[in-house]
């Protein structure tokens, strides 16, 4: 495993350490073109707005700084965490363009129209979906990866690759580890939703794969009166033997009130294995007695915690958790610059099957633009804490795209 840039402070890893960003392997590629219409002529225009860094490589950070409602808060989170991973990073040879896309798909292609226009080689961001379609509607026929922030892979596509986590990779990740606890059979309550829809797919795959027996799938609408009357059907399916283990990756309020339902009925902690999706990183859900001793995957929440450290010093406020994509992303753009000269950006170049290591683990782009992670699996321990039962793995040596 080789650093992929010239200069870390402190390495990679836990408290006052950078979290630096490692190729796995090395990679050479050719450039990029995506092909499409008309696109802006690159580096046409002088540079306008703000810019982080004096790199001669120009990179796009593109984020809905004036929208509404917290969008704003969190593009200000992903626009100090990319200023933040240059000042730690003092010899990138990079700088980035911030625009404001104004979390429309408007907004992006404006954003990325002028981006493109002043030099940028690579877009990071945007965040919301739309978003992600507008720029990319510019970006593609000017032969402009981006790297976005957003979770609906139904916007990536080759040359648009997502950073973000995806359920995809949750699901894989837990499904696989209850198999290897020697969990046989499976029982799932998913929301009837976009969000279901991929989860129960991923569900499918990972069952069929590891041959875990998947026993039942109920989808419930999201009101209590659906969630209990499914979260009943499920109780009986346990009580009777037919699953020993209950999969609800729901977040928030919906695991918890679920497990109560469960509980009520006789299936409890100790009878059956509960286990979830990294949306049960959440105090809600970690706080509910009725889930003691369930897993759930995640990234390694150490590092963030240096990161959010060093965040807050910096800032006077703790980030929000997206924040740390908008740090991988940047040290991402700079070590690819340092390493590659010409193809730092090509597709060959970002899709190395070896993927890299960043602050939230190693991930890898895959060539139809979404992503896979080497996750961590927890357990809850009760009273809102968390034990790492699995550690994410280093690597993907031992693994292999599937897509």
């Amino acid at each position: 495993m080789r650093n992929l840039f010239a200069r870390v402070k402190g390495g990679f890893g836990i408290a006052g350490l950078v979290a630096g960003l490692f190729l796995l392997a090395a990679c050479q590629g050719t450039g990029v073109n995506l092909g499409g219409g008309a696109a802006p002529t690159p580096g046409s225009q002088p540079v306008t707005g703000e810019v982080l860094g004096n790199g001669s490589v120009r990179v796009a950070l593109l984020v809905p700084l004036s929208a509404n409602g917290n969008a704003a808060q969190i593009a200000a989170n992903l626009r100090n965490a990319a200023a933040l991973a240059l000042q730690e990073l003092p010899s990138a040879n990079i700088q980035i363009l911030v625009k404001d896309d104004r979390g429309t798909a408007e907004g992006a292609r404006a954003a990325a129209s002028e981006a493109i226009a002043q030099g940028a080689e690579l877009i990071l961001g945007p965040l919301f979906a739309q978003s992600v379609s507008g720029a990319a509607s510019v970006a593609r026929p000017a032969g402009v990866p981006i790297v976005a922030f957003s979770t609906d892979v139904s916007v990536a596509s080759p040359g648009v690759y997502l950073l973000s986590f995806l359920p995809r990779s949750d699901v894989i990740r837990i499904i696989a580890y209850a198999a290897a606890r020697g969990q046989s059979s499976i029982a799932a309550l998913i929301p009837n939703n976009a969000y279901g829809t991929v989860v129960e797919g991923a569900l499918r795959e990972a069952a069929g794969s590891t041959g875990i027996r998947l026993v039942a799938v109920e989808r419930y609408e999201l009101d209590r009166t659906s969630m209990q009357e499914k979260a009943e059907i499920i109780a009986g399916i346990v009580s009777a033997g037919q699953a020993d283990t209950v999969f609800m990756p729901d977040a928030g309020d919906a695991a918890p009130f679920l497990s109560q339902i469960l509980a009520a009925r006789g299936v409890r902690p100790g009878a059956v294995q509960f286990i979830g999706s990294g949306q049960w990183n959440d105090d809600r859900i970690l706080m509910e007695p009725t889930l003691v001793g369930a897993w759930f995957p995640g990234a390694d929440e150490a590092a963030f915690d240096a990161f959010s450290a060093r965040y807050a010093a910096a800032y006077g406020a703790v980030p929000f958790r997206t924040a740390s994509q908008g740090y991988d992303a940047v040290i991402l753009a700079a070590g690819l610059t340092a390493r590659f000269g010409e193809s730092r950006f090509a597709a060959a170049t970002l899709t190395d099957p070896n993927g890299f290591r960043g602050m939230d683990g190693a991930f890898r782009f895959l060539s139809d633009g979404s992503n896979q992670r080497t996750l961590a699996v927890y357990q809850i321990t009760g009273g809102g804490g968390r034990t790492t039962i699995d550690p994410a793995p280093s690597s993907f040596a031992a693994q292999t795209a599937t897509r």
